[in-house]
């Protein structure tokens, strides 16, 4: 399993890049190699209010659907549209293949998220 030192991670197996105000992010490798091949993700559009712990997004894999839940508050301001026509980049490098990119609302919400180590624990313990 790979986890990047420089990310934020959720319980529910998702990643956070924060850059100033904004933040992309998209599913570990944790949670792609549980969803096996992904052949289809449904994307929020542009301008769409996140509300944190809401669905934003579907995952469609050979195993399952699954929602992808929005780690923060805030706004799309970009969905990564290349997953629309690849969307097994997100198993062939989870960590490139961002979902979306958002201004933050409340980046104090930041801080429930977990470190790369906590990460690797959380995952250890679901193991």
């Amino acid at each position: 399993m790979k986890v990047l030192e420089n990310l934020l991670y959720t319980e529910e197996h998702e990643w956070l890049k924060v850059e100033g105000s904004t933040a992309y992010f998209g599913i570990t490798d944790y949670a792609q190699n549980m969803l096996g091949g992904i052949v289809y993700v449904e994307l929020p559009d542009e301008d769409d209010e996140l509300e944190k712990g809401e669905n934003f997004a579907v995952i469609e894999s050979v195993k399952a659907a699954t929602d992808v839940i929005a780690p923060v508050d805030g706004t799309v301001l970009m969905a990564n549209d290349t997953l629309d026509d690849n969307p097994e980049l997100m198993n062939e490098s989870p960590y490139d293949a961002w979902i979306v990119k958002i201004e933050l609302s409340d980046p104090a919400q930041l801080e429930g998220l977990m470190d790369s180590k906590a990460y690797e624990a959380f995952c250890a313990k679901e193991a």
